[in-house]
């Protein structure tokens, strides 16, 4: 017969875990002794071993009973959808590692790729980290409610920050975003830019309720800017 304290120590594991398999049903607690204190014998301590394996090996401790009662032929099944269910969840960790790693660059987290390097794009050229952040929002959840339309925005916002029109035009849409609606720059900025877009090619039209949704979600509107849509019209 041996104390608590030696079980833990032959199987490797602490008093703290032997409680908790007894308190799960894994272990039956064995008698108390005059003393009051618990008596194991060596089988308790070859089936606490069993555990610990089965527990190390990543079963769930929900089955490990069922796995110490089990025939070969069942155990064998039972491991296999084990090790399976374990390779899904380390797919799942890998992902996980990725999108932290991605955290840690910033925009790459939320959006594609693709929507990152063009907002890597918008720092490069100065626009303010308003500026970048209001972008970044509205591609979020572009990007999740129209997929499809979102990638060609995408590529016609990447292939226009190549000219050095646009990128001046927006560097003074950024500019103006706290301007007064009634500051004289704002109509020429305005002509400015419906010029330079009537020479685009027509692109998806956006649900106009999404858009705005993202727009305000984005906090991407001021008094300025919705004057110049107004004379943009």
């Amino acid at each position: 017969m041996i104390t608590i304290g030696q079980l833990a120590r032959y199987a490797g594991v602490t008093i703290k875990a032997v409680r908790h398999y007894h308190k799960v049903g894994l272990l039956a607690e064995p008698a108390r002794d005059v003393s009051g204190y618990r008596r194991y014998t060596a089988q308790d301590a070859i089936d606490l071993v069993k555990i610990r394996t089965l527990a190390e090996a990543g079963v769930p401790l929900a089955r490990v009973r069922e796995l110490l009662a089990a025939g070969e032929d069942e155990f064998a099944s039972a491991i296999t959808e084990i090790d399976e269910a374990l390779r899904l969840r380390e797919e799942e960790i890998r992902l996980a590692r990725e999108r932290v790693v991605r955290l840690s660059a910033g925009n790459g987290l939320f959006v594609s790729a693709e929507a990152a390097a063009m907002l890597d794009r918008l720092r490069e050229i100065g626009v303010s980290e308003r500026g970048v952040r209001m972008e970044r929002d509205v591609w979020v959840l572009m990007q999740t409610v129209a997929p499809d339309e979102a990638a060609v925005w995408l590529a016609d916002k990447t292939d226009a920050l190549a000219d050095p029109e646009f990128r001046e035009i927006y560097l003074g849409y950024d500019d103006a975003f706290g301007w007064s609606p009634d500051d004289p720059r704002l109509p020429t900025l305005a002509r400015r830019a419906a010029e330079w877009m009537s020479s685009r090619q027509e692109l998806p039209v956006a649900d106009p309720e999404i858009t705005a949704l993202a727009m305000s979600a984005a906090g991407a509107s001021s008094p300025a800017w919705h004057r110049m849509a107004e004379l943009a019209r």
